[in-house]
Formats: structure tokens, sequence, C-alpha cells
């Protein structure tokens, strides 16, 4: 697609941790190296740690790949939910997260 810069975020301090710091051992191990390789590529990548609640996009594209096949998925066309959580976040909107009083 031509991307050269990109900026990758997460809620995930943890995963961000075990992508940059070399030499951990993780039942996750070949996924974090996938993510390793694709960082070396010819492009300029930052990973930048978000709230969930000041990207919603991302969470809900995180929540999305939960229930998709293991691989790389490309999303030319937003769910109809996604284009909702794009709206808010062009205009700048963090919603806050309801945590239920029984934890």
């Amino acid at each position: 697609m031509g991307i050269r810069k990109l900026i990758v975020q997460t809620d995930s301090q943890t995963a961000i941790r075990l992508i940059t710091t070399a030499g951990l051992r993780h039942p996750h191990s070949a996924m974090i190296q996938e993510a390793r390789r694709l960082l070396a590529q010819e492009w300029e990548v930052e990973l930048l740690h978000v709230f969930r609640e000041g990207n919603v996009v991302a969470d809900y594209l995180a929540s999305l790949g939960h229930g998709l096949p293991p691989g790389d998925h490309i999303i030319n066309t937003p769910y109809h939910m996604l284009s909702y959580w794009l709206y808010y976040d062009l205009l700048g909107v963090s919603l806050p997260r309801l945590i239920p009083d029984n934890i």
C-alpha cells in the first residue's frame, strides 16, 4: 500500500514490552517474532500506549480481531460501528469506561 510511516496504538503496555524487549520467552513467541519481523521492514513504525478510553477505534478493532482467524486482515470498508467510533475519534471525544461496583 506504500505506507512508509506508521503509528501503532495499543492499550497493552505488556504487548509493547514483549515486542520491544529481546530474548523474552513467552507462550506466544511466534506472534511476537512476527510482530518484530513486521517492525523491521522498510518503514518507520512507532509503538504507542494509549488507554482504551482514549482510542475506542483501536479497542474495537482489537475486540473484532478475536473473532477472526489468525493472519493479516485489511478492512477497506469500515464496519457500521467502526464508522461510528471513527467519527467520535475525529471529534476528539473520549468515552469513560464503566466499571461495575461488584469488582
